[in-house]
């Protein structure tokens, strides 16, 4: 069933569509472990790294709904259930139990990393099929580089 009138073709929709459910499942993600990692970061860095996770936890649900609605915008529909994230993301998982601070910055520096490294190949695939989404992928992308980068500068002795 039709729903949602799609201003790009049907190969286009398809293929920014799967970018977009692909970027939405990979956020959703995000702000699962971030939000993981706030509950069981310890060290003595404990209070800002536990403050900086809300902001990932905040900034991934935003740009998770943005790339929700724009999927629905271009007809095709978002799927962010539980199942569809475990079998879609491509991010590492943190550990379970207590996780020290340097530990839980080390862990970010490479979600970041795989988040970034997938984001870049939907800018790619979306130049031709739809700048509009591509433009987003831009926006999210230059945003996890500047937290990424957050991150790794945390670790610097």
């Amino acid at each position: 069933m039709v729903v949602v009138k799609s201003p790009l073709s049907d190969e286009a929709r398809k293929i920014t569509g799967e970018a977009l459910q692909g970027a939405l499942v990979d956020l959703i993600d995000l702000s699962l472990v971030a939000k993981q990692t706030h509950w069981n970061v310890v060290g003595p860095r404990f209070r800002s790294i536990h403050l900086q996770l809300d902001e990932v936890v905040t900034s991934a649900r935003t740009f998770a709904d943005t790339v929700a609605e724009r999927a629905s915008a271009i007809g095709y529909n978002p799927d962010g259930r539980a199942a569809s994230i475990t079998a879609g993301s491509g991010l590492p998982q943190p550990d379970s139990g207590w996780i020290k601070d340097a530990d839980v910055v080390g862990y970010f520096v490479g979600v970041y990393g795989a988040v970034i490294e997938r984001m870049r190949e939907r800018i790619a695939v979306t130049e031709e099929q739809d700048p509009v989404s591509q433009d987003l992928f831009i926006t999210i992308a230059a945003d996890l580089e500047k937290m990424s980068w957050m991150f790794q500068a945390e670790n610097q002795t």
